[in-house]
């Protein structure tokens, strides 16, 4: 019997090591020793790397330096350097260290909205607009982050038209892209499969990106209900860097080795060199003294 899946033939992978994936990771790393990981990862065949934050490092002190990160990294025609921009101060530095994309970040859970980012789903739209706006008049394409898409740590549930709505707001007012984050891993196959019947009856498929954490452990089967559906934009942090805030002693982001073992087996095109993946996520594990969280990494290491 013949297995068939009707999938994309090629997708597009984020790699949110460097950032999501870093800041919440207890060992700092020097500027040059996230330049090292950022050009590791460019040499992997990756066209898509989140390289810094800009936003307080007060409350977020790995992201410290993403100035000085952007402006030292050895580019390379073809991959676009991207980075988050919460406000205006931190747009106004990304475009001076030159980031090649913005990103700003919302949520679909009010009480995620408040606790994350001190304001409303509301308020926090208003100011992504002359972020948005400003960004667009320098020809920098914007992405945009929804947080909590598949359940909120204060909330529980979350409603899939909210999710709905929050999205095309932000597709309305500019963003090329939203990725939809199940930011503490609760997400299911059957869950996923219901929040994207919902968006795709009102939104292109080419608008949407998942970004699954693997804190259950289900980030993979949530990945394949995507493909399913015609998504083919995923974000992935190498070696799973990151781990769920949320969930003490969880895992978070869903490996960058593990996604792309699964696609390639399913003869789905990504442009990437696994085993030079592999070899990114023993580096940086061995450099931040942590067990390597990809488990292809772990298995196919040569």
């Amino acid at each position: 019997m013949s297995f068939h899946l009707d999938t994309p033939s090629k997708v597009s992978i984020v790699e949110v090591g460097p950032r999501d994936g870093l800041q919440n990771e207890k060992t700092p790393l020097t500027v040059q020793d996230k330049v090292t990981l950022i050009d590791a990862l460019s040499n992997t065949g990756l066209r898509r790397i989140e390289a810094g934050s800009f936003v307080s490092p007060k409350w977020v002190p790995q992201m410290a330096n993403s100035d000085a990160v952007l402006t030292s990294i050895a580019r390379q025609q073809g991959i676009s350097y991207s980075a988050l921009t919460p406000n205006m101060r931190g747009l106004t530095d990304a475009l001076a260290a030159k980031a090649d994309e913005v990103a700003v970040f919302g949520a679909a859970s009010e009480s995620f909205s408040q606790k994350n980012i001190n304001c409303s789903i509301e308020q926090s739209i208003e100011r992504f607009i002359p972020v948005i706006d400003a960004a667009k008049a320098a020809s920098v394409p914007v992405r945009a982050y929804i947080s909590c898409v598949l359940g909120c740590p204060y909330e529980g549930e979350v409603s899939p038209q909210a999710v709905l709505d929050v999205s095309k707001t932000l597709l309305s007012l500019g963003c090329y892209e939203v990725s939809l984050g199940d930011t503490i891993g609760v997400g299911t196959p059957k869950k996923t499969s219901a929040l994207l019947s919902l968006l795709l009856s009102q939104l292109p498929a080419n608008k949407l990106a998942l970004h699954m954490h693997d804190t259950y452990g289900q980030a993979l089967a949530n990945v394949l209900i995507g493909l399913q559906h015609g998504i083919a934009s995923f974000d992935a942090s190498v070696a799973g860097l990151g781990g769920c805030p949320y969930a003490k002693g969880a895992s978070g982001n869903l490996a960058s080795e593990d996604l792309l073992y699964m696609l390639e087996n399913m003869d789905i095109d990504t442009g990437i060199d696994l085993q030079k993946l592999i070899k990114v996520g023993h580096h940086i594990s061995v450099k931040l003294d942590r067990q390597n969280g990809a488990k292809a990494g772990r298995a196919l290491l040569a």
